[in-house]
């Protein structure tokens, strides 16, 4: 039995559920993609499939199913891979959960002048102000969106900030592998 709270979205749910299985594995983990089937869906045309992953017996209005993708290859970028999805149309939508280093806003005054991606990346990782989170992004085909942000030094499920508009830009890149 999941600890995921109730969320009236089903899409919150499903951003949860994936951050509740990211934090049970720990910090310092690669990026880990998604696909989000509906449940119901799931259990009419792959019964064993929904057998195995233990959805038999979920209640009809239990939403959406994250399936984990295979890992995203080591060294790739991210936007990059992304861009070398295509989604079959059982899947609705999509998640990413992924860790990165973030500076409060007030730091923005502070960045240098010029620098370039690894050393801005070397700078960030120096701050003193730096933390560490990991960000869990879902969107669904029609375009709804969702993510879970959680703080690794506020490690709990009680701290994790939800909302639609928290990473656009990984919302954005996320949508565009349900274009043609």
């Amino acid at each position: 039995m999941s600890n995921t709270p109730m969320a009236a979205n089903p899409l919150t749910r499903a951003v949860l559920e994936i951050d509740e299985y990211a934090s049970g594995l720990g910090w310092d983990q690669p990026a880990r993609l998604f696909a989000l089937v509906d449940t119901a869906r799931l259990r009419n045309q792959e019964p064993a499939l929904a057998a195995q992953l233990g959805l038999e017996d979920e209640s009809p209005a239990a939403g959406l199913t994250p399936i984990e993708q295979d890992e995203i290859p080591a060294g790739s970028p991210l936007d990059e891979f992304l861009g070398t999805i295509a989604w079959p149309d059982a899947v609705v939508g999509c998640a990413l959960t992924v860790e990165r280093l973030m500076l409060p806003p007030s730091a923005e005054s502070q960045v240098p002048e010029g620098l370039g991606e690894k050393k801005l990346a070397k700078w960030v990782a120096e701050h003193p102000d730096r933390q560490e989170v990991r960000m869990t992004v879902a969107v669904l085909r029609d375009g709804a969106r969702e993510s879970a942000l959680r703080l690794r030094e506020k490690d709990s499920a009680t701290e994790v900030l939800t909302g639609p508009d928290l990473v656009p830009g990984l919302a954005e890149a996320l949508s565009a592998t349900f274009e043609d």
